[in-house]
């Protein structure tokens, strides 16, 4: 079963930037839908972004225009670029591999933008 892990959360400054990487244990050439998910807390889980194995991705209106999903299958790794973050970014973000009889989630990383 292939396990997920996010990196590069962390402590950001309002309109700084971070960039979350999310490693597979396996192929991700596969995987029919990547995204990322985030948490704030007393708050439900909410997509972010997603992105398919065609590479399209779809955005939640509040990050269109400031945060960016890729994937590189080559270093089975899922990216998210955030940019202009904002106070109300401050969550766990996790990602998730899903698609057919697969729905991996990584455990989260942490985000934080303050001043």
């Amino acid at each position: 079963q292939v396990q997920l892990a996010e990196s590069g959360g962390g402590l950001v400054q309002p309109g700084g930037s971070l960039r979350l990487s999310c490693a597979s244990s396996g192929s991700i050439f596969s995987i029919l839908f990547m995204g990322w998910y985030r948490q704030a807390p007393g708050k439900e889980r909410e997509l972010v972004a997603l992105i398919s194995s065609a590479g399209h991705s779809n955005y939640a209106d509040s990050v269109k225009g400031r945060f960016t999903i890729s994937r590189d299958n080559a270093k089975d790794t899922l990216y998210l670029q955030m940019n202009s973050l904002k106070p109300e970014d401050t969550a766990v973000y996790y990602c998730r591999g899903w698609g057919g009889a697969m729905d991996n989630w990584g455990q989260g990383t942490q985000v934080t933008v303050s001043s």
